[in-house]
């Protein structure tokens, strides 16, 4: 559709390595971990610990767990996120934009590219694509667009999407996209959230009481665990998924991080529920809206290994929301309100 707007939308997600090399992954992981609000440690002990121990020693592993999912389009995160900017491209006549907090396309490119195809552009309404808020993921997101637009004296403004966890729209099509793998036989649906150290979630709450209203977007009422878990129990309401058929865990552990992280943790749970009589599992992500290494190597193929070791006879995985024609529908209509 010809763009015929002063206003455009950048999707934004959370980035990846341009390869599913060493050498690529470990300058994606030294960016992610450095990021503050990612390794909220000592910046000293965070750079010793990241560029000291995490990078040299777990970026091949990484590398290989990349290569599993890597498409001949590039990282699936990346293709995805594009998929969904083409599909709201098709429905709008504004740009539509994509970046990456991490890696590339970087904000900066998104802004400069925008200004070079419309050099009138006013506001640009950002869209991080993290459902739930808290510092590592959403806030993150949005500090790092407002500063690099700060940084650049952009001439346009910037607009944020809220964090939408218990949004009517959102949690619609992520019950649309669940709804026809219950119509299968299952014991058990695994709601899998990322998981975060324990500590964030107190430093979550500080920052939600004492949140100014000018950040730029609106503060939830309580931290990203339970924000979680209200995603979990609006979406088994609407789908009529009844108590004992479902529960939440946190995947996505990294123990250098700290020892403690929000639980129940997925992997123990992938192991335990065999055990418990569930045999056939369905496992969801909702806080990752496009499929990832995260959902695509953890959960749908080393999920489904370790469910079948330990005595499951199948894990069938339910994709993110990525280009759901609800879920686009979803983005349009959010984008044309804050244009309003």
């Amino acid at each position: 559709m010809t763009n015929t707007s002063d206003k455009a939308l950048l999707l934004m997600n959370l980035g990846s390595p341009d390869a599913p090399e060493k050498k690529a992954v470990q300058r994606y992981l030294n960016e992610f971990l450095m990021d503050n609000r990612v390794l909220d440690f000592n910046p000293v002990f965070r750079y010793v610990l990241v560029r000291g121990i995490i990078t040299p020693f777990r970026s091949e592993a990484t590398a290989t767990a990349y290569r599993k999912v890597w498409t001949k389009d590039g990282s699936p995160l990346v293709v995805l996120t594009n998929k969904l900017a083409d599909a709201v491209r098709a429905k709008v006549a504004f740009p539509v934009k994509v970046a990456m907090r991490y890696g590339n396309p970087s904000p900066k490119k998104a802004f400069d590219d925008l200004l070079k195809e419309q050099p009138d552009i006013k506001e640009v309404v950002v869209l991080p694509l993290y459902p739930h808020y808290t510092m590592s993921s959403y806030e993150t997101a949005v500090v790092y667009a407002q500063e690099i637009h700060k940084k650049y004296k952009y001439p346009f403004t910037l607009k944020f999407v809220n964090p939408f966890y218990n949004r009517e729209d959102y949690l619609n099509a992520l019950a649309n996209s669940i709804r026809p793998f219950l119509a299968q036989d299952y014991d058990k649906i695994l709601f899998s959230y990322h998981g975060l150290p324990e500590r964030h979630m107190v430093k979550d709450d500080i920052k939600i009481q004492n949140a100014t209203g000018k950040e730029g977007f609106k503060m939830p009422a309580y931290n990203y665990q339970k924000q979680c878990l209200e995603t979990t129990d609006k979406v088994v309401k609407l789908l009529n998924i009844p108590e004992g058929k479902y529960e939440t865990a946190f995947q996505s552990r990294l123990k250098q991080a700290g020892n403690e992280w929000i639980k129940p943790y997925t992997q123990v749970r992938l192991n335990d529920l065999p055990n418990e009589g569930v045999k056939k599992l369905l496992v969801v992500c909702p806080a990752f809206i496009n499929d990832c290494l995260e959902t695509l190597e953890e959960i749908k193929m080393q999920g489904k290994e370790d469910f079948v070791e330990h005595g499951g006879e199948d894990l069938i995985y339910i994709p993110c929301l990525n280009d759901n024609a609800d879920w686009v529908d979803t983005v349009v209509k959010w984008a044309n309100e804050l244009m309003d």
